[in-house]
């Protein structure tokens, strides 16, 4: 019986711990919801935003993603992202998905508008620009010569331009 006893109480201590850990998680994770208002944004590519993602201003975080869809009319990304209640946001303000460095992780960046007006719950960023995709950068770079011409004689197209320009030496 003592066994059993000692079992069930080292049992509920490591449940304890395990509960107490996921909470300093949650709260060091900041992926909780701010109290705030809702603002939406149509973006042609996404991709890289997730639920929880950052809604940045010059670079401080000042709400988050709360939501993806895609509109079926468009088939727009539609993003809401949940703003901070003591963050105003004027009605011709931008946003961009960017990215917090070369592989870094993706965020939504807003650039405030000079508007006198506010954004609401429930208002709509008109100005956006989507995700860039660094792979088809990439493969375009590649693909498409890196700056050599088709024919592959680009070094001597500038030899022979360079040379009808010298001035002729003197004998």
């Amino acid at each position: 019986m003592q066994k059993n006893l000692l079992e069930t109480l080292m049992g509920a201590v490591v449940l304890l711990v395990a509960g107490v850990f996921l909470a300093f998680a949650y709260e060091g994770s900041e992926v909780h919801m701010e109290q705030g208002y809702i603002v939406s944004a149509k973006f042609n590519n996404a991709s890289g935003i997730s639920l929880g993602s950052d809604v940045r201003i010059g670079g401080i975080k000042v709400g988050v993603v709360s939501g993806l869809m895609l509109d079926p009319a468009t088939y727009d990304a539609v993003v809401s992202m949940q703003i901070g209640k003591t963050t105003k946001v004027p009605k011709d303000s931008s946003a961009s998905i960017v990215s917090a460095g070369l592989l870094g992780e993706k965020f939504i960046q807003l650039t405030p508008g000079s508007d006198d007006k506010m954004l609401a719950d429930g208002g709509k960023l008109q100005f956006t620009q989507s995700s860039v995709n660094l792979e088809e950068m990439i493969g375009k770079f590649m693909f498409s010569g890196g700056g050599v011409d088709k024919k592959g004689d680009a070094g001597k197209a500038a030899t022979s331009t360079a040379a009808k320009d010298a001035p002729a030496a003197a004998p």
